[in-house]
């Protein structure tokens, strides 16, 4: 049986991205997104993979088996713009591979204003495919609007209102979602909020509804 345990737990490693924290030069460039990577909590790196920072750990720390890279396959070089990173973390993420990021700073991340990485594009699509294959199928296209029960929010105009109406639909008449005060929703939430931009005070309302990330609530921003 130890051999047998063994040979899993070799298994679980091999299918493991592996990462680390990184240094910025200028060490006061791209503040939001180097604490971002570099304070996720070892959970978050899962439950954070549908925001618009991209993946949880970075790819120039990454190591990962050279079997495991072959399993998931090459990266997309579709051309300028495509983000081949992300998609090849998404369909690591699909085969069952996992996320571990060292907590040491064992990168200097050099950022200039002509690096590559400014070519590439916002991707929705990939990570909304991967949002509603998380969320038991739910999204937000045109068939699953109807599914969203209400929006929250901080604005007291807009709960003032108390709606929000797509005016964009063509049914009549056109759907209304209601528009609740964020202490009178209830999860599942999904956050569409960036985070670290309010100085803490989106964070401390999330925080004072006790929720449980991955579980009542993901963030997608």
């Amino acid at each position: 049986m130890s051999g047998v345990g063994s040979a899993r737990n070799s298994f679980c490693f091999v299918s493991q991205i592996v990462g680390c924290q990184v240094r910025r030069d200028p060490p006061n460039s791209t503040e939001r997104y180097t604490r971002w990577i570099n304070q996720l909590a070892p959970d978050q790196l899962l439950t954070q993979v549908f925001t618009s920072n991209g993946p949880t750990v970075i790819m120039p720390t990454w190591f990962c088996s050279r079997a495991w890279f072959s399993h998931v396959g090459p990266f997309d070089e579709g051309g300028q713009g495509e983000p081949e990173d992300l998609l090849f973390f998404y369909s690591h993420l699909r085969k069952g591979g996992g996320v571990i990021r060292v907590d040491q700073s064992l990168l200097l991340y050099r950022y200039h204003p002509n690096a590559a990485t400014h070519s590439v594009l916002e991707y929705v699509r990939p990570r909304h495919e991967g949002l509603r294959s998380r969320v038991k199928g739910e999204g937000l296209g045109s068939r699953s609007r109807s599914r969203v029960v209400a929006f929250c929010d901080v604005d007291e105009n807009k709960i003032r209102k108390g709606f929000y109406c797509h005016e964009d639909s063509q049914e009549r008449p056109k759907p209304r979602v209601p528009i609740l005060h964020f202490r009178a929703a209830r999860p599942p939430f999904v956050i569409c909020v960036k985070l670290d931009l309010t100085g803490g005070a989106f964070e401390d309302n999330l925080r004072s509804l006790h929720l449980q990330e991955g579980r009542d609530f993901l963030h997608f921003s």
